[in-house]
């Protein structure tokens, strides 16, 4: 199922819009839906991946100072 949205773009961007889609042979349509779905599944996961680490910091789910130490020594850095 889908919707009918309407909206507005800056002329610069939808003449780059009517350039790709003529390049990939695909609607504005098609590549302005594309957009947004990978836009919001972006910021969904973002959002739920700082929301995780709110939830652990909470928690006090932190790594000790030895641990740290031993990754930085790992990739051989100074954890100073």
């Amino acid at each position: 199922m889908s919707t009918t949205m309407t909206l507005r773009l800056e002329d610069d961007v939808k003449a780059r819009l009517d350039k790709l889609a003529g390049a990939t042979r695909r609607s504005k349509s098609f590549l302005a839906a594309e957009a947004i779905r990978e836009f919001v599944e972006n910021n969904e996961w973002q959002i739920r991946e700082v929301k995780t680490a709110i939830r652990e910091a909470n928690a006090g789910d932190f790594a000790s100072d030895e641990e740290v130490a031993a990754l930085a020594r790992r990739w051989k850095v100074s954890a100073r």
